[in-house]
């Protein structure tokens, strides 16, 4: 009867594992949601203050930031375009012609919070960077695309630290050399719709706090500091972490590789000298 009772609580314990688990899951996925709900309400906000500029005082100092004449403009108007970089496109008519301000938008609400600045499969980012195919079969190990081949920390994927040493030499120096066009890529984005402004929006306070810098200043920003490997065995690009995406409640999309910030931090950068 013992071995019975120990069973029947051993199972119990298990099922009780798997239920956290999986709401843990739901957790995550719900707040993914509610983030993402949130961001493109922000960018509905800030389209529609652009479209009242002759009113709206935020709408006008960023207006002036970006240097246009607020007694020279005709018209505003703002869009959102799709699977671009750029996450509202304002078009200024002044008297001198046309002009389109392209803005990525960062919606925080801690201090602490970090946001997703790029995503995709490790095969984008390889074609994009031309990327060496040591790093390709490292990161493959990283992502989990390929199972570990020793003992790893995690079943399913091994962590950079993990790596034998000549491997995260190649690793860190892949990334080192190519930092400047990597980090322009993952903020800016490039073509057509590639963002030319960088906006934050804290919301950690009584009020909403926006910043606005060009793209090229963030660029700088989040450049500033080594390539490193972190004790978590990420990667640390400046102030840019890489990780493996993770979560999704264990689906392929779970090996993706991302790329995150805190926008909180472009606050603490010095207001760039426009005669420079």
């Amino acid at each position: 009867m013992k071995l019975i009772a120990t069973a029947i609580f051993i199972l119990q314990l298990l099922s009780a594992t798997t239920v956290h688990a999986q709401d843990a899951d739901a957790a995550k996925v719900q707040l993914g949601s509610r983030t993402a709900k949130n961001g493109f309400q922000n960018e509905d906000d800030i389209q529609d203050k652009f479209k009242n500029w002759k009113t709206d005082e935020d709408a006008r100092q960023w207006l002036t930031s970006m240097n246009h004449d607020l007694a020279e403009i005709k018209s505003v108007s703002a869009a959102k375009p799709h699977g671009a970089k750029a996450d509202v496109e304002v078009t200024v008519e002044s008297a001198s012609g046309k002009s389109i301000e392209r803005i990525s938008i960062k919606l925080v609400s801690s201090a602490n919070g970090f946001n997703q600045i790029d995503k995709r499969w490790l095969a984008a980012y390889a074609e994009m960077w031309n990327m060496p195919a040591d790093v390709m079969k490292a990161l493959k190990l990283y992502v989990g695309e390929t199972p570990p081949h020793k003992l790893s920390r995690n079943d399913e994927r091994m962590y950079l630290d993990e790596l034998d040493q000549k491997t995260q030499k190649s690793v860190l120096k892949f990334f080192a050399s190519r930092k400047d066009e990597i980090v322009s890529d993952l903020l800016a984005g490039d073509g057509e719709h590639s963002a030319t402004w960088f906006m934050v929006t804290y919301k950690g306070r009584d009020k909403p706090e926006w910043l606005l810098r060009s793209t090229n200043d963030a660029i700088k920003f989040f450049s500033e500091g080594d390539v490193v490997m972190t004790r978590a065995g990420n990667l640390k690009i400046g102030r840019i972490s890489m990780q493996r995406k993770g979560g999704d409640n264990g689906r392929e999309t779970a090996k993706m590789l991302q790329f995150k910030l805190n926008p909180v931090q472009l606050f603490e950068m010095p207001v760039p000298d426009k005669k420079q």
